[in-house]
C-alpha cells in the first residue's frame, strides 16, 4: 500500500513539473519582457478596436417583420430589376448584384452608413443578398442583416408586397 502511494505521489510530481515547464516555455517571451522591464505595471495595454468586426447577420422572418413594421431598416432587394418590378417587399430598394457597380454610388449618397440594412433575394438558394451585403461591408456599412428566406418567405407569410404581380 505504501508503494502505491509513493508511485502516485511520484506521478503527480512529474505531472506538475511537466505542466510548470510547459507553462514557462509557452510564456517565455512574456516572462522575459516582464523580467527585463519591457513590460511593467505602467505599460499601457494594447489598443483594442472600439467597434467589433462587421459581419453579415442572418435574420429570420419575425425579426425582419418587426424592423419593417417599425420602419427601423432599409430593405434592399438584391434580385434582378425585372424580378424586383414583378414583386418585392413593400418599400424595398432595388440594388441588384448584377448592377451593383453602377448603382452603389447613388445608394451610398442616399443612405447613411449607420442605417440598419436588411438584404434579401430569392430565398435560401440565392446568395446574391450575401454578395451585396459583403460589398456594402467593404464600403463601410456595419449593420447588415441577411434575410435568407427572402421574398418567397415574406410573400408566403402574407406580408405587404408591391409590384406588378401583387
Amino acid at each position: 500500500m505504501v508503494s502505491t502511494h509513493k508511485k502516485l505521489f511520484f506521478e503527480m510530481t512529474v505531472i506538475v513539473l511537466l505542466a510548470v515547464t510547459i507553462g514557462i516555455i509557452w510564456n517565455y517571451r512574456l516572462l522575459r519582457d516582464v523580467y527585463t522591464g519591457k513590460l511593467s505595471e505602467g505599460t499601457p495595454a494594447p489598443k483594442i478596436s472600439a467597434s467589433p468586426a462587421a459581419v453579415l447577420i442572418p435574420a429570420g422572418l419575425a425579426q425582419v417583420k418587426e424592423l419593417h413594421d417599425k420602419k427601423e431598416a432599409v430593405f434592399i432587394d438584391a434580385r434582378e430589376s425585372s424580378v424586383y418590378s414583378r414583386g418585392h417587399i413593400q418599400g424595398a430598394t432595388s440594388l441588384p448584384l448584377a448592377a451593383l457597380d453602377s448603382d452603389l454610388q447613388a445608394f451610398m449618397e442616399k443612405v447613411p452608413y449607420e442605417t440598419n440594412l436588411v438584404i434579401y433575394c430569392s430565398g435560401y438558394g440565392c446568395h446574391d443578398s450575401k454578395d451585396v451585403g459583403n460589398r456594402l461591408l467593404q464600403k463601410g456599412f456595419r449593420q447588415i442583416l441577411i434575410f435568407d428566406g427572402g421574398y418567397p418567405e415574406w410573400k408566403d407569410a402574407g406580408l405587404p408586397i408591391e409590384g406588378a404581380n401583387q
